[in-house]
């Protein structure tokens, strides 16, 4: 048989409230239209759902069951329609963001919990991207904001702003080679085994794009693909490793000395393209919040 969801309802309110008069207040319905439409639902099933007395009314054993299942059923209903309304309307507002593998190391993930709990109707696509590969999208205008390196992005026309030291330092186990020294060169750096990101990794590609020619032949013990894992490896003794300092986790067992060679030096800017208006709402809101994380970065 086919079960109307109203009668459902309806049968759910009788039975909580003890009382079809009740129940029938509860469901907006008149007595005489929730008196009908129970006896009906009791026909079709086939059997006695209330027991009724002078007192009230309380479910059979086939009434207590059919309760049970209506729970489940509305329930069931519930998720489905809150699934299908997620699709009925478009969200206020979509924003692209490009960013810089390091990036996407605390600050980032940050930015976009705050960010997303407060602007619920705004969904945010990012993507890891090279810095040169984010300013032609931005020139482009195929992204609302970018995070870049300032060496590689200035001159080209788009709005910046500094958001954030950048800067590689080396890791390594804190009773290791690097015991008792504050500064080493990429060279000296190279003479030991490594760990560090995967050849691809936006990080990776810029250090090899600016190490010295000469420096020697690099060996990597192993690669990854994030860099908790990176400064876990260096901290276990593995390898040394370049990473930003801002990415160093305090609670590991860390030396940390700086790199002394002048590319070593960073900085994080917040890009948009070439002003054309005012920035929307919802963008200048992430701004906002990625600035706010940045300055909240933990820094050793």
């Amino acid at each position: 048989m086919r079960y109307d969801l109203d009668d459902l309802r309806l049968f759910l309110a009788v039975v909580e409230e003890g009382s079809i008069t009740a129940g029938a207040r509860r469901v907006h319905l008149s007595l005489p239209s929730a008196s009908a439409r129970v006896r009906a639902l009791e026909h079709h099933a086939g059997v006695g759902l209330l027991v009724r007395g002078r007192r009230g009314v309380h479910p059979t054993p086939a009434g207590a069951a059919l309760v049970r299942h209506i729970r489940e059923v509305l329930a069931q209903t519930a998720r489905l329609e809150g699934a299908v309304a997620s699709y009925a309307t478009s969200p206020a507002s979509s924003l692209k963001l490009l960013v810089g593998g390091s990036a996407m190391h605390g600050m980032v993930p940050r930015a976009l919990v705050t960010f997303l709990q407060e602007h619920p109707g705004v969904d945010v696509h990012v993507t890891e991207s090279r810095t040169p590969d984010t300013v032609r999208a931005l020139l482009d205008g195929e992204a609302d904001w970018g995070v870049v390196v300032e060496d590689e992005a200035l001159g080209h026309g788009l709005v910046t702003e500094l958001l954030t030291d950048d800067s590689l330092v080396v890791i390594g186990h804190s009773g290791g080679v690097l015991a008792g020294r504050t500064a080493l060169s990429y060279s000296e750096v190279a003479e030991h085994p490594l760990v560090g990101l995967t050849a691809g990794a936006s990080l990776r590609r810029w250090i090899e794009k600016h190490a010295a020619p000469q420096a020697p032949l690099v060996r990597y013990r192993t690669t990854v693909g994030d860099l908790s894992v990176v400064c876990a490896l260096a901290a276990a003794g593995v390898g040394l490793a370049l990473v930003p300092r801002h990415a160093v986790d305090a609670s590991l067992a860390l030396a940390v000395c700086a790199l002394e060679d002048p590319w070593a030096r960073r900085r994080q800017l917040l890009a948009r393209g070439p002003a054309r208006g005012p920035v929307s709402e919802a963008a200048a809101a992430l701004a906002v919040h990625l600035r706010g994380a940045a300055a909240r970065q933990p820094v050793r």
